[in-house]
């Protein structure tokens, strides 16, 4: 019985052994180290430790598989791989690397010799293009220095795939041959010779982009490969910047994730928060599509697929998302029904027959208002009112603001439509809506829609002035651009690109409108 116990006791003592993760550092002072980690690009702090006497254990248990790093002071640090097993590795300054000596982990046996060896050859071919760019293609030494450097990529290609072959179940052999391209075939020929499509690379290229990534394994999230893979493939010399069609690869991407992965969790997380932070028009159109699909629904849980956020968060992310998603660039947007400055007549851009429309949001009292209605008038009168071209003008009516709204108007000379909730369309809503709007589908006499009455929620109008393009059949072109970018475009939309301009860029509007 005590031999039992005894076996039990060294098994698991051994157990733990094998996950801790020794790093010695010659001639290191005693001090606090970090163990660092990727997600993504980034690096984060995995676990702090003392070192003394240049030596520092880790517990392994706290980390996941992928590339770490031990960051040590005056911003030094290097890097290996972590994946589940012993690391005992022994190194001196000040190039850790190259000093690095392999006491256990199979994993690094592997890894830290390839870095040597890539960092040799990058070395090499830096050196021989420094030389070629001083010379040129017709130069006798250009052509043999492409060579050597044509030479030295094979090598470096031979050597990844033999890495790869001799070490099949490693996953230093995943991370490196994500790194590798994909090597695309000579595109099909006729019997003349001719290439039978032009464009084959490319979209071969583009179909097997992923083909060397194993999109199951969660440790390849964990080091920065995987980000700058994914931020290419979204990026401009992959994909076209068209928000439909980010829409559509995003969607394909994530879907075939696991749901409950790291690598899911990365990606639709990196994807949502690129495209909501984005400065180019109409790219919020991808991030709402993100939240509507992967954060702000329910799984058959009844829990939402974003299961990294916390749930104090959704509220905050997924408020108002719907009409959000009315405002995006191609949708048709919410009609809206509203009285003129008579507080009698009812007014609806649906009903213009206008080649392009701009919806624009306002209010008299509004600083940056204030600056721009008068140009937008002056653009009306000169420019848009004779080229077909409306403006239909939601401002603030309730309440002392309806005088001012109406005063502004009469005395600006704004002759564009200008309509409003007015103060006593809204005191009726207050306390009879019926009179106002549809209690049920199809009941008819009811003058306007709930959508109108609640505009600025309609429209996510949180803040003043904001402006939407819409075509002939009212869907949205364009948004939240200044005077001179919306006078610019719809010169361009109707051929006038030539055009004389009355306004001149403003850094200030720009910056102002790009915000809102």
């Amino acid at each position: 019985m005590k031999s039992i116990f005894f076996f039990i006791f060294l098994f698991c003592l051994l157990g733990l052994n094998a996950q801790k993760i020794r790093l010695k550092v010659e001639d290191q002072k005693d001090t606090t180290v970090f163990l660092i980690k990727y997600f993504g690009s980034k690096l984060f702090y995995a676990d702090t430790a003392q070192m003394k006497n240049g030596e520092v254990i880790f517990d392994g248990t706290k980390q996941k598989p992928g590339i770490i790093g031990l960051f040590l002071p005056g911003q030094r640090y290097f890097e290996f791989v972590y994946n589940n097993e012993e690391v005992q590795l022994e190194t001196k300054g000040p190039d850790f690397m190259a000093n690095m000596v392999i006491k256990k982990s199979e994993e690094n046996k592997v890894f830290i010799p390839y870095v040597k060896f890539i960092s040799s050859k990058k070395g090499e071919i830096a050196k021989l293009n420094e030389q070629r760019a001083k010379l040129t293609p017709e130069d006798a030494q250009f052509k043999s220095l492409v060579k050597q450097i044509e030479a030295l990529n094979k090598e470096v290609d031979t050597y990844q795939s033999l890495l790869i072959a001799n070490n099949p179940d490693r996953l230093v052999s995943k991370i490196v041959k994500m790194s590798m391209e994909v090597v695309v075939p000579e595109p099909p020929k006729d019997a003349n010779g001719q290439i039978l499509d032009s464009s084959f690379s490319y979209k071969y290229y583009f179909s097997h982009y992923w083909d060397n990534v194993d999109l199951t394994t969660d440790a390849l999230v964990n080091n920065p490969i995987f980000a700058n893979k994914l931020e290419f493939y979204f990026g401009k010399q992959m994909m076209i910047q068209h928000w439909d069609t980010i829409i559509k690869y995003a969607f394909q991407f994530c879907d075939a994730l696991n749901p409950k992965s790291k690598m899911y969790e990365y990606s639709v997380g990196w994807i949502a928060s690129t495209y909501g932070k984005s400065e180019i028009m109409g790219m919020d159109k991808v991030y709402y599509y993100m939240l509507k699909r992967y954060f702000c629904t329910k799984d058959a849980s009844g829990k939402s697929p974003a299961f990294w956020v916390a749930e104090d968060k959704f509220e905050d992310l997924c408020e108002n998302l719907d009409n959000k998603m009315n405002t995006v660039m191609g949708f048709k947007p919410p009609n809206l029904i509203m009285r003129d400055t008579s507080d009698t007549k009812w007014l609806d851009f649906y009903s213009l027959t206008s080649e392009y429309t701009i919806l624009y949001f306002w209010d008299p009292e509004c600083g940056h208002c204030k600056k721009v209605t008068p140009k937008i008038q002056t653009l009306y009168s000169e420019k848009w009112k004779a080229r077909n071209i409306e403006v239909f003008a939601i401002g603030k009516g309730v309440g002392k603001d309806f005088e001012a709204w109406k005063k502004y108007i009469n005395e600006s000379k704004l002759t564009f439509i200008n309509v409003a909730v007015t103060n006593s369309i809204y005191e009726i809503a207050k306390t009879t809506p019926e009179k106002l709007v549809q209690l049920y589908p199809g009941e008819k006499g009811k003058p306007t829609t709930l959508q109108s009455l609640n505009y600025q929620q309609t429209y996510d109008i949180y803040s003043t002035p904001k402006v939407f393009v819409l075509d002939k059949d009212k869907k949205i072109i364009a948004k939240n651009l200044s005077v001179s970018q919306l006078e610019d475009l719809l010169d361009k939309l109707q051929d006038q690109a030539a055009a004389p301009k009355l306004f001149p860029p403003d850094p200030e509007e720009d910056e102002h409108m790009q915000k809102d």
